[in-house]
């Protein structure tokens, strides 16, 4: 093995050194989804989502219990009598909210999805309260966030297997949208796929968009963060960064004897306290 073949095989980061076989997947998936398609995903990116809760309804995705363990800022145990303000960027059906309004009931919710249908499904729910929380769709790439909700009134925002979704190309926009209206000293919240995580590279050839830019079946998409470029997107927006680590786990499925590793990014950016 030449000299520069061994250093392939440590290609990766921290949380994940890549096999020779996953290097050379990599290396040979090269070709982009032409640009008429890589347009057509983009104009029908709100369409595929409403499709894909229309397929699955409430059915997809599992009550999201585990939040608080990871994040202790969905916590208001400072002060009960307040109300501690959460704006949930991509409910979906309600997976995250529903759990922590139950768990809490001295925390407000404002959430929003980029699909009608997820939004519906949340309003329908039984657990819905408007005393308590707000649904609404928005396409946070664009549209005004401040028509739902004031400037700098939110203590914790989150974006939970969300900014993935966007268009790397409207990222910064989207995250600059979010940060107008959280607290001077408030913070988004984040966890998402990393760089090399088993997802990104089962992929076919055929499904790249971008650089760690793909598309699924289903036409959603799904975008596999660096630290690094997580980093530079948050400072960018206007963020301080406070933590931004890999987090590592495996999924197994004993049925089938699969040991899957998954590498997730997650973070905490906090806005400037001096900024309004």
């Amino acid at each position: 093995m030449a000299e520069n073949d061994n250093e392939k095989v440590h290609i990766g980061h921290k949380a994940r050194i890549l096999s020779a076989e996953e290097i050379e997947k990599i290396e040979k998936d090269q070709n982009l989804v032409s640009e008429f398609k890589r347009e057509k995903y983009e104009k029908e990116a709100q369409k595929n989502w409403d499709l894909f809760y229309k397929r699955n309804t409430t059915k997809f995705f599992k009550d999201r219990h585990w939040t608080t363990r990871e994040f202790q800022e969905l916590l208001n145990e400072k002060n009960k009598e307040s109300k501690l303000v959460i704006f949930e960027v991509g409910c979906g059906v309600g997976n995250f909210m529903f759990p922590l309004l139950q768990e809490d009931d001295s925390l407000y919710f404002y959430a929003c999805d980029f699909s009608n249908r997820a939004v519906d499904f949340v309003k329908e729910n039984s657990q819905y309260d408007s005393v308590r929380c707000t649904a609404f769709q928005c396409d946070i790439t664009k549209d005004d966030i401040t028509n739902q909700i004031p400037l700098n009134s939110v203590d914790v925002a989150t974006m939970i297997f969300v900014l993935s979704a966007v268009n790397p190309d409207k990222m910064v926009e989207a995250l600059k949208n979010v940060f107008r209206v959280i607290k001077p000293g408030g913070c988004l919240l984040i966890r998402d796929y990393g760089l090399y995580d088993f997802a990104m590279l089962r992929f076919a050839a055929g499904h790249k968009l971008s650089e760690n830019f793909y598309v699924r079946q289903d036409g959603t998409r799904a975008y596999y963060f660096s630290l690094e470029i997580l980093e530079g997107m948050m400072t960018e927006a206007g963020f301080i960064q406070e933590r931004n680590d890999y987090v590592q786990r495996n999924t197994v499925n004993k049925k089938k004897g699969i040991n899957v590793p998954r590498i997730f990014v997650q973070g905490k950016f906090v806005k400037p306290r001096d900024n309004s």
